[in-house]
């Protein structure tokens, strides 16, 4: 999914890659700081299935932040918002994704809670996270038209629809 949004977004001026590498950087950070300290989204540690680890982290969980970033963003530039609704309205679309995430990441191993218990501070964390990221793609330039983006963003969700029904 990745290289198809790198290669399918890219626009040749570059603005895109910039995009890209700070949305995954700072996706990549804020988890580190969130399952060092508890802080951000509570307390939780990642299994090993999403790969690849530093700082208790996987490298995968920038992507993770890029992917439903990148797609929602573009679907939401349909609406022809102003910065601060697409960015409220961006936010409350990935706490929904994150919803229908979080079942299929315990069952799967992708990363479990303390005590067992989703915290609310969990959905406020993506929702601040999620305001300052789509905040960040509205301002960057780059064409924002991207037919693939669509179709991995409705993947995306039946995905997770279907693992839950299915596996929970």
């Amino acid at each position: 999914m990745l290289l198809l949004i790198i290669i399918t977004g890219y626009d040749g001026s570059g603005n895109f890659l910039v995009f890209a590498l700070v949305v995954y950087s700072a996706g990549f950070l804020i988890e580190v700081a969130g399952v060092n300290t508890g802080l951000i989204f509570g307390s939780y540690v990642y299994g090993r299935t999403l790969g690849l680890q530093i700082w208790q982290t996987p490298l995968l969980i920038g992507a993770n932040w890029l992917i439903l970033v990148y797609t929602t963003g573009v679907v939401l530039t349909a609406y022809n918002l102003n910065k601060y609704m697409f960015a409220l309205l961006g936010a409350v679309v990935l706490v929904i994704v994150d919803f229908l995430i979080e079942p299929v990441a315990i069952k799967y191993d992708y990363w479990n809670w303390a005590g067992g218990v989703i915290p609310l501070q969990n959905y406020v964390g993506w929702f601040v996270v999620a305001f300052a990221m789509f905040l960040f793609f509205e301002k960057m330039t780059f064409r924002k038209q991207n037919s693939a983006a669509i179709v991995l963003f409705v993947a995306q969700i039946c995905f997770f629809i279907i693992l839950n029904k299915w596996s929970t």
